[in-house]
């Protein structure tokens, strides 16, 4: 007999199979994420062959248990031909995730599927590549930095009422003005038993629904009330303090190709000496194209530069989780590209460029990257939306006596297959985490996490953009307002939010409670519904294909509002399940005073976990 120890062998054996009547055990290579652990006993037996004897003619499968199947074996004896899969097609990678299954991530299209992409499968998808990235660049050219709405303008009643009505009065008595414009042709409002309004539309087929027709019209709602909080008066008082020098050139010109876009753009950008020449007038052109850049070019290159360089592909970011929207800075950066320092600096310029010259990337960060360019600390609830696994082991440690577990110090990190420890401070390895200690140690682990590992990185980038915006300056926002003005806002729709909507805990979508809910995100303008989004959500960023796409943490996870606390509590929001906790509230002005409360005051109240 001989024992072989599995952590001694280059690729780990995983046992697939039972022992059979030829006593042959077959085994299959498992992933280097396999928990597996342990030794492989093997006994291996050689026995005569008898010619003619009865062994020699029986059939194998007489012994065999019902529901096995016979497979003859192979002679390995001779040489053996590996068989090469076709390579795989550009912007694809090969992973495997924690059970070992091995799936593709396209990076070009951010999906990712189980079976092996091919060439050919390659070339089907170019056209609907090309059609989705059109897309993606016309909603990238609808965002933007501020509403269109000025607080201050005047907003105008429906043609019906005659009357000219302020904001102020408008936002009172809103539910007032509905009832003195009559409903829509073929509409008939009705009461059921308990005395709650309900329509019913006789124009098509004789159906009932709880929402007021005319709150889905524009005309009578008319523009959204505009956004209260301050961010239009702190984005101003930005503008107007951001000054071009005096002595720089007109423009700052580019001529770049556009199948190397993100190389030339590098040469060009990090070959300017005086960073304050990036603040010249921005002149793009592609080789080939003749054309004048009035601001569609330069917006067209800040989303072609922005699709390549926060391409995983390149491995200097990395999507945050599943859901592949959301980014982070690779901590392994360095092992991808050893120029990575200076493509970090780059990235920071353009991102400073794209702030200082009023346009917009194409990504979205997670929140800790926001804090850290404003230098506020991170918390343990900025990393529910980040891993929602560490987060609940955290939790817990935070809420119990952790000695038990016996936990130090340190913490593992798995590279290329292999574990490495790390102490989180000198000594670590020797230090038992107590419920004296326990907040020190989660303290360092988010640091860790979050800072230390991409301090490198997160500094060059700093670099490059402050060069250009003034570190003082950009601390007049917060964290959301940061997201905002540098990937913009978008506009919200509304009724594929609403379908995208499970209701938990005792609510359904024809209470009142729910009613009142999306009669206030209907009446909220973009600003505000993208705050209300940040702050169930974590991203201002609503998936491509809508909120049937959103994703959680874990995976997909629709938007949720579930039945939670008592009126007087304030709503809250799990950031990992992209879910609502809202109180029963009594009324709708209730509910749209404590909504509002919430989402401004977030950080100061535990609202969001």
């Amino acid at each position: 007999q001989v024992d072989v120890p599995l952590h001694q062998i280059p690729v780990s054996l995983l046992l697939a199979c039972t022992i059979r009547s030829c006593n042959m055990i077959v085994v299959f290579p498992c992933s280097h994420k396999s928990r597996v652990k342990g030794h492989l006993r093997l006994k291996m037996t050689y026995l005569p062959k008898n010619s003619g004897s009865e062994e020699d003619t029986a059939d194998p499968t007489e012994d065999m248990d019902p529901g096995w199947e016979f497979l003859e074996g192979q002679d390995m004896s001779g040489p053996r031909h590996n068989h090469q899969l076709p390579a795989l097609p550009p912007g694809w990678e090969e992973r495997q995730d924690n059970l070992g299954r091995t799936y593709y991530v396209n990076h070009e299209s951010r999906t990712t599927q189980w079976h092996r992409p091919t060439i050919q499968d390659s070339e089907v998808e170019t056209q609907r590549r090309q059609n989705i990235n059109m897309e993606a660049q016309h909603a990238f050219i609808a965002r933007r930095q501020i509403s269109d709405h000025d607080e201050n303008d005047r907003r105008e009643s429906p043609e019906s009422l005659r009357t000219h009505i302020t904001q102020k009065s408008l936002r009172l008595s809103l539910s007032i003005t509905l009832f003195t414009v009559g409903l829509p042709a073929g509409w008939e409002e009705k009461q059921d038993s308990k005395g709650r309004r309900y329509y019913v539309n006789h124009n098509n087929t004789r159906t009932t629904q709880w929402d007021d027709p005319r709150l889905q019209n524009s005309a009578i709602t008319g523009p959204a009330v505009p956004y209260s909080r301050d961010y239009k008066q702190k984005y101003d008082y930005f503008r107007k303090k951001l000054k071009k020098p005096a002595d720089i050139p007109n423009r700052f010109e580019m001529k770049l190709r556009r199948n190397a876009v993100l190389e030339d753009s590098y040469r060009r950008i990090l070959s300017v000496k005086r960073a304050d020449c990036l603040k010249a007038r921005l002149w793009v052109e592609f080789e080939g194209e003749k054309g004048l850049d009035y601001g569609g070019v330069a917006r067209e290159w800040f989303f072609l530069i922005s699709k390549e360089m926060f391409n995983p592909y390149y491995g200097l970011f990395e999507y945050s989780a599943t859901d592949n929207y959301t980014l982070q800075i690779n901590p392994n950066s360095g092992l991808c590209n050893e120029d990575h320092l200076s493509y970090f600096k780059f990235i920071g310029r353009v991102a400073g460029m794209a702030v200082y010259h009023s346009k917009l990337l194409d990504a979205f960060f997670i929140r800790p990257f926001y804090k850290m360019m404003l230098q506020k600390p991170i918390t343990l609830q900025d990393m529910e939306s980040v891993d929602s696994e560490y987060f609940n082991s955290l939790m817990w440690i935070l809420e119990n006596d952790p000695t038990d577990l016996d936990l130090r110090f340190t913490i593992d990190e798995e590279l290329f297959g292999q574990t490495h420890q790390h102490e989180l401070k000198p000594g670590g390895t020797e230090i038992v985490v107590t419920d004296e200690n326990k907040k020190e140690y989660i303290h360092l682990v988010i640091q860790w996490r979050f800072v230390n590992r991409i301090q490198k990185q997160m500094t060059a980038f700093k670099d490059g953009f402050f060069e250009l915006i003034p570190r003082d300056l950009i601390k007049i926002f917060d964290e959301n307002e940061l997201e905002l003005l540098m990937c913009g806002l978008g506009d919200v729709d509304v009724n594929d939010w609403r379908e995208n909507t499970k209701y938990k805990n005792g609510y359904c979508a024809n209470q009142p409670v729910i009613q009142w809910f999306w009669k206030t995100v209907l009446l909220m303008d973009a600003e505000k519904r993208i705050r209300l989004l940040q702050f169930v959500t974590g991203t201002s960023r609503v998936p491509m294909n809508g909120f049937a796409e959103l994703y959680g943490s874990n995976g997909p996870q629709l938007f949720t509002i579930e039945q939670w606390g008592t009126r007087d509590k304030l709503p809250r929001a799990h950031t990992c399940f992209n879910r609502l906790d809202l109180p029963p509230y009594e009324s709708f002005e209730e509910l749209r005073e404590k909504l509002h409360i919430a989402i401004e005051n977030a950080q100061g109240f535990d609202g969001v976990d």
